[in-house]
C-alpha cells in the first residue's frame, strides 16, 4: 500500500511538473487583443486594447489541462481615431467609467490534435458574463535568445454586442464583433 501511495505521488508530481505557467508578454508587446466590426456594413473598423495582462498554463503532453485568464483595461481602447474612441468608451458602447475592465477565464481546452483547439470560457464585458468559444491555433514554442522559453497562440471568436448589454444600433451588419487574440507567453 505504501509503495502504491509513493508511486501515485511520484506520478502526480511528474504529471504536474510538465505543465508550465506562462506570463503573457505585454511588456515586450508580443501579444495583442484586437477587434473588428463592420461599420454600417460598408467597411471594417479595426481596433485594439493597448493595456491587458494575463497568464496561461500549458502542457504540451496534456494540452487538455491548459487554462488561461486575461484582464483587459477597456479604457485603453484604440481605434486610431480620438473622437470615435471617446464614443466607443462612452455609455453607448463600453461605458468604461462604470466597467473599466473586461475579463476572460477559461473553463476548458479541447485540442483537435493538429495544433488547433477550442478554448471555452467566461467573458465578462460591460458587466455581463457569458460563455464564449475561441478557435485557437498553436503558433509554436521554444527557447528565446535571453535564456527563457516562450509559447505562442492565435485565436479568433465573435459575439453579438447585445449579448453583453451593448445595444447601440448601427444597423444589422454592425451587431457582431470579431476578436483576434495573439498571445506569446514567457514561461515562469
Amino acid at each position: 500500500m505504501k509503495k502504491l501511495a509513493v508511486l501515485l505521488f511520484t506520478t502526480l508530481i511528474g504529471a504536474t511538473a510538465q505543465a508550465a505557467e506562462y506570463k503573457i508578454d505585454t511588456k515586450g508587446a508580443h501579444a495583442f487583443v484586437q477587434f473588428r466590426i463592420k461599420h454600417l456594413g460598408y467597411s471594417w473598423l479595426y481596433g485594439r486594447f493597448d493595456k491587458f495582462d494575463g497568464s496561461f498554463v500549458y502542457d504540451e503532453a496534456k494540452p487538455e489541462a491548459s487554462s488561461i485568464q486575461v484582464t483587459v483595461d477597456t479604457t485603453s481602447l484604440n481605434s486610431n481615431h480620438a473622437e470615435r474612441d471617446k464614443h466607443l468608451r462612452g455609455e453607448d458602447f463600453l461605458n468604461v467609467a462604470k466597467f473599466p475592465t473586461a475579463t476572460f477565464k477559461s473553463t476548458s481546452f479541447e485540442p483537435n490534435g493538429d495544433g488547433k483547439a477550442l478554448l471555452k470560457g467566461d467573458l465578462t464585458l460591460h458587466g455581463v458574463t457569458k460563455p464564449i468559444t475561441i478557435d485557437v491555433e498553436e503558433i509554436g514554442g521554444g527557447k528565446d535568445p535571453w535564456g527563457g522559453y516562450r509559447q505562442g497562440f492565435t485565436g479568433k471568436t465573435e459575439f453579438k454586442l447585445k449579448d453583453f448589454g451593448i445595444d447601440y444600433d448601427l444597423g444589422p451588419a454592425s451587431q457582431t464583433v470579431e476578436m483576434i487574440l495573439d498571445v506569446e507567453g514567457i514561461r515562469q
